[in-house]
């Protein structure tokens, strides 16, 4: 009787897991039309437009790899409606170094020149693909990846779309090496010593401003 009840007891907490929002790594369903911000009695259409964008087109390509976000952080409207959007831009060479995004999939989609993408699946093997402009990519939810513009005189942009309204970033270089783990645990864990490590936590150093 008692293995009947525990049997009974694991398949309701599983199939509640199952059903629940943590359970579909989603963002929650929302029972509204849309979400208004505290304190607010009405909105216009201004609170559903984001212009953050526009500065893409105002200003010559950046130097650096640059990401431009509207997540719900930046466009509050997005708060509960599971989309998401970045406008990626790599100068000659850039590269958006390996990171996962934890909520959501990843769909590129490049609109100039070329990049050269990949992400590796939980049995480390490894995706890649060239991408023509034009072309599109899909990177699957939480798997690390990477995007490379390997032209040496060209730009590159390309635009990012989320099934989530806050698909956040973990990147792999920062997250194992800027966040204060023990030089000696790295050092093990990479089958190196601790003056290499020292060596990447200084290159990964933000710069100092000029």
């Amino acid at each position: 009787m008692a293995s009947n009840f525990l049997k009974y007891v694991m398949i309701c907490l599983l199939l509640g897991l199952v059903t629940s929002p943590i359970g579909e790594a989603s963002d929650p369903d929302i029972v509204v039309d849309f979400i208004v911000p505290p304190n607010t009695n009405a909105v216009n259409g201004t609170y559903f437009t984001f212009t953050g964008m526009r500065t893409i087109f105002e200003t010559e390509p950046p130097a650096n790899f640059k990401v431009t976000k509207a997540t719900f952080a930046e466009f509050p409207a997005l708060f509960g409606q599971s989309v998401s959007l970045a406008v990626l831009q790599f100068p000659a060479g850039g590269v958006n170094p390996p990171h996962t995004h934890p909520r959501a999939a990843e769909l590129l989609f490049v609109v100039g020149g070329s990049l050269e993408v990949g992400f590796i699946d939980t049995t480390n093997k490894l995706y890649t693909q060239t991408l023509q402009l034009g072309d599109m990519f899909v990177f699957p939810k939480g798997l690390a990846h990477y995007q490379y513009n390997s032209n040496a005189t060209e730009p590159a942009i390309a635009v990012s779309a989320f099934g989530s309204a806050n698909a956040g970033t973990v990147s792999v270089p920062a997250t194992v090496f800027a966040t204060g783990i023990d030089d000696g645990i790295l050092a093990k864990s990479f089958k190196t010593d601790v003056a290499t490590i020292q060596k990447i936590k200084a290159g990964l150093a933000p710069k100092p401003k000029a």
